[in-house]
């Protein structure tokens, strides 16, 4: 029972934001909206219209520019900052499963974007490096799968090896608890620009003081295009991201 409780509420939390998510939320209203017309009830073309609205909004450049603005850190990490901690944090982010180049599962395009930058900074600044994920899916957790990558991939070695955490409020327990014993209480965290805030937020609730090393920002301003900012499949993920970060956030204050 111990152990099932948190994967029925890992996989809870999941669906529940696949219908309250896009791509699927727009439809959700259009559906209800068009229901309700067909059942002559008011607010029926209002409310099909609102999903119209909502599905266009996010995948449009500007607006999911104004989602992350609040989310996303200004700059990257300074150096000298990033020198001044004792460990490097990485957090885990997807995986790909059985994956026939590789010979079974590995890390996804999200978790590898992390890798890169924390085995970069690891190499400037000669940290210890924890990565942190666990296995929802079942198999080889996402930790294990890290390590592999950053050892002979990157060349650069893993000290600790947290796999066991389902989300990021387990990725800081979990991680906390395994950096205490090691007297480390300064840590440079490596995750995406997006999410950066909720984990940040985490992790210094575990008593960890953090050095914030965001990566792959998703605002299109960096982007440096000239072109009309039409709605398109980068300002799509974008805006399910911010989206998916402002409910994770909600979600921590109502848990308090």
């Amino acid at each position: 029972m111990e152990l099932f409780l948190p994967f029925f509420l890992f996989w809870t939390k999941k669906i529940v934001s696949v219908l309250i998510l896009p791509p699927l939320l727009p439809f959700v209203f259009v559906f209800a909206g068009l229901v309700f017309i067909r059942c002559r009830w008011r607010g029926g073309g209002v409310l099909a219209w609102l999903g119209l609205a909502a599905g266009l909004l996010t995948i449009t450049p500007a607006a999911t520019n104004l989602m992350l603005a609040p989310l996303e850190p200004a700059a990257p990490v300074q150096l000298a900052e990033a020198r001044s901690a004792q460990a490097i944090v990485i957090l885990g982010c997807g995986r790909m499963f059985d994956t026939p180049e590789y010979g079974g599962d590995t890390v996804g395009r999200m978790t590898l974007e992390r890798l890169r930058y924390g085995a970069r900074l690891a190499r400037e600044t000669g940290l210890p490096i924890l990565v942190s994920g666990g296995a929802p899916g079942g198999g080889t957790p996402e930790a294990q799968l890290m390590k592999v990558v950053l050892e002979e991939e990157f060349h650069v070695p893993v000290t600790w090896t947290e796999d066991a955490s389902l989300d990021t409020r387990q990725n800081a327990r979990n991680s906390a608890a395994l950096l205490k014993t090691a007297d480390i209480s300064r840590v440079v965290l490596v995750t995406h620009a997006v999410h950066m805030r909720r984990a940040q937020e985490e992790f210094a609730s575990q008593g960890l003081a953090i050095v914030a090393a965001p990566t792959a920002w998703l605002s299109s301003q960096r982007s440096g295009s000239i072109l009309p900012a039409l709605p398109n499949t980068e300002s799509a993920y974008a805006g399910w991201f911010a989206l998916h970060e402002w409910l994770g956030l909600l979600a921590r204050r109502l848990s308090r």
